[in-house]
């Protein structure tokens, strides 16, 4: 302990950080004497039906013993609108509809855990009236590439800031009665080739950064879920991977719940359930009639099944059934859930850079040109995967229109058009060059405005389950009008609407001020606007690096992403996520985690690499002081205090980091690693005594 140094301190939180020493004994083993009497009335028939999918989202109970199905709720960032049974087609009601949450990245900006758990909670409150058991989610892989194509789902490239906040979410969703599922386990960190890429890694790297952030929901927050991810590790599916699934997860972790596939992901039968697989999802091709007879013939022994089938009915018993009669009745996305959407989306908003034209200043604006299709795009739907059928989004427009009411005059102009789904669908790429009639409409505008705010960024097509990104270009040719609009107006606000890092060389350089607003959910507009008008001060810190160049970044520097199939480039790749053949597929495509552990900051701290925001990063209205740290040791680790002062005129909330360095180590270490952080809230000229605590077990390698 005293050989490790403290080396880096920014920001902090409230008292919900007691929740990271917290250790939660699992309410799933509270009914087993009552388990065993269920499953000896069970057939091995009835057994058999619990382990795969009823239909598209959910799996058997055993109705005449009074054991109801289990209802799966997609999406970590909302409730998906119900589907019909078998397909992925809407059922088309009119009272399926939910809070669109912001999504992992934005909640991740917070780097609250406090609002993680309210975000777990009010998830879990839309799942229960819609009827579900389990939230499919939430989604904590590491952002190991920018240009992943669920990177907006995910929390973050740091083990510790996405393990705190998973045990945060589970917590909020399980205590109030809903199971999660995590998800992707493991080390599903792309979406090109996710079907049959076999990622291999070294166990130091894979526990401490690709697994911790499970290990911590799991065993700090008791998660009752968790789903197998579509790729191999180390040379075997994760849906039969024994080393995965009852070595780690069961053995050294002590879960003891259930394991649902990805959706089309399990490949064998008798593999899968005797590795640890609990459910098949959504069909029965391989644990329903071949399991049924691989029972028979002596290949799986019954008590395997017996104890597959008792993990499932741990979860039954822990989450009470809601009656299907009494589901959907009632309308959901409400005020409750929709302020916990608002308070997140206030402390997401990350601003990166301002040269006094931010808050906007009433006194000299009067006038104000709103630039580009993101400032009207609502992001609760598009691309493939989950979405969210909301009954309200306010848009960054509609948000700013309603802040301002008619003390300004606000005027629009596209800009550009956002790339859509039919021109994916024709395999067109985002990058295309800007449109000279859009372009000129919006630099007229811009010169006859006191105020130009540019509205940049990707959209939900662009950034989509089942394909990576290709670059971080900005698309629509959006350099190009940033270019024109500075020349005409040389007060620009950039605000870029994004779910994970894009390359702002090009705005950075001609915008006064820059924000990054992410898909922030069903209130982001209010909350932008806010932000943008001054009632609040921008409190988002970055949970990811914003690269300069794509080549920098770790996984693409060493070489190991992108892979190629022989005579089928990479771009023509569009994986269909209800045909997920992967183990059809010849060629086994080979990602070697070739950077190990220096992932993110780690990696660029390493190389002394120059970085275009670092993690972690975030400016505020107000400034702040830190005076009198001291480092105490406990019998957990050890403490940091701080006096933690406002020193300016506005209200704020700030994020303390600790990050710590241990450069006399035997063994190889980043330069700094994030051990400790909060989020603390301070009106102008108070002063907070601030302690943070740093846990033996999160130095440990």
């Amino acid at each position: 302990m005293k050989n490790f140094r403290i080396i880096a301190l920014a920001v902090l939180t409230l008292s919900a950080t007691n929740l990271q020493a917290q250790k939660y004994p699992s309410k799933l083993l509270g009914n087993e004497k009552k388990i065993d009497g269920i499953i000896s009335q069970m057939t091995l028939e009835e057994k058999i039906d619990m382990l795969h999918g009823k239909n598209m989202f959910s799996s058997a109970g055993v109705p005449r013993l009074g054991i109801a199905d289990i209802e799966y709720a997609d999406g970590p960032f909302g409730i998906r609108e119900e589907m019909e049974p078998h397909s992925w087609n809407s059922a088309h009601l009119t009272t399926d509809s939910a809070t669109f949450f912001p999504t992992g990245s934005a909640l991740a900006a917070t780097w609250s855990t406090h609002w993680a758990y309210a975000y777990g909670r009010a998830m879990s409150r839309e799942a229960r009236l819609r009827g579900k058991d389990m939230i499919l989610g939430p989604a904590i892989n590491i952002q190991r590439i920018p240009t992943g194509g669920r990177t907006y789902e995910y929390l973050s490239e740091d083990p510790l800031l996405s393990g705190m906040l998973a045990v945060a979410y589970t917590r909020g969703s399980q205590d109030d009665g809903t199971a999660v599922c995590l998800k992707h386990y493991a080390l599903n960190n792309q979406e090109d080739y996710r079907g049959f890429v076999d990622v291999h890694i070294s166990d130091r790297s894979m526990h401490e950064i690709y697994l911790r952030p499970f290990e911590m929901a799991v065993g700090e927050a008791d998660a009752w879920g968790v789903m197998a991810a579509y790729n191999k590790v180390n040379g075997r599916w994760c849906s039969e991977n024994e080393h995965l699934l009852t070595t780690i997860l069961r053995q050294q972790w002590g879960f003891p719940g259930m394991v649902i596939s990805d959706w089309g992901g399990v490949h064998s039968t008798v593999d899968a359930v005797t590795a640890g697989m609990n459910v098949e999802m959504p069909g029965s091709r391989y644990m329903g009639q071949a399991l049924l007879d691989s029972v028979k013939a002596g290949k799986v022994s019954e008590a395997v099944i017996d104890q597959r089938v008792r993990e499932i009915l741990r979860v039954r018993m822990a989450v009470k059934p809601i009656a299907k009669e009494e589901a959907n009745r009632v309308p959901v996305g409400n005020k409750e859930e929709m302020a916990v959407a608002l308070e997140v989306a206030r402390r997401s908003i990350v601003m990166l850079k301002n040269e006094k034209l931010l808050p906007i200043n009433s006194k000299r604006v009067k006038h104000i040109a709103v630039i580009g299709e993101n400032a009207v795009t609502k992001m609760a739907l598009g691309g493939v995967g989950a979405g969210v059928k909301t009954r309200c989004e306010i848009t960054p427009l509609e948000g700013l229109k309603s802040a301002i009411g008619n003390s300004m005059k606000i005027s629009y102009a596209p800009g550009y058009k956002s790339f859509d789904r039919g021109s994916r669908n024709r395999r067109q790429s985002p990058q295309q060059a800007a449109n000279p009639e859009l372009m000129s409409e919006a630099v007229k505008l811009a010169k006859s405005a006191d105020l130009v705010i540019y509205f940049a960024g990707d959209n939900r097509e662009v950034e989509t389950e089942g394909s990576d990104r290709k670059s971080i270009t900005l698309p629509s040719g959006q350099d190009e009008l940033a270019i024109a609009l500075a020349k005409a107006n040389k007060r620009l606000v950039t605000v870029v609407v994004a779910g994970g890092p894009v390359d702002i060389s090009t705005v950075n350089d001609v915008s006064k001020s820059l924000l990054v607003s992410w898909f922030n959910g069903s209130m982001g507009g209010q909350a932008l606007a806010e932000v943008l008008t001054g009632k609040i001060s921008p409190s988002g810190k970055l949970p990811m690096t914003w690269p300069i160049h794509l080549e920098d970044v770790p996984a693409y520097a060493t070489g190991s992403y992108p892979q190629n199939i022989q005579n089928n480039a990479q771009g023509d790749i569009f994986v269909d996520i209800t045909q997920n053949r992967s183990n059809e597929r010849r060629q086994q495509l080979v990602a070697n985690y070739s950077e190990e552990s220096l992932v993110g900051y780690r990696w660029y701290d390493q190389k002394q690499a120059s970085v275009a925001y670092p993690f972690g990063f975030g400016l505020s209205y107000a400034s702040f002081r830190y005076d009198q740290l001291e480092v105490q040791p406990t019998a957990e680790g050890f403490d940091v205090h701080f006096q933690l002062r406002n020193v300016s005129s506005a209200d704020a909330e700030e994020v303390a980091q600790v990050y710590v360095s241990r450069p006399s180590s035997r063994i190889e270490r980043p330069v700094k690693e994030l051990k400790g952080f909060q989020r603390v809230a301070l009106k102008a000229g108070e002063s907070k005594t601030v302690t943070i605590p740093v846990r033996r077990s999160d130095l440990c390698h």
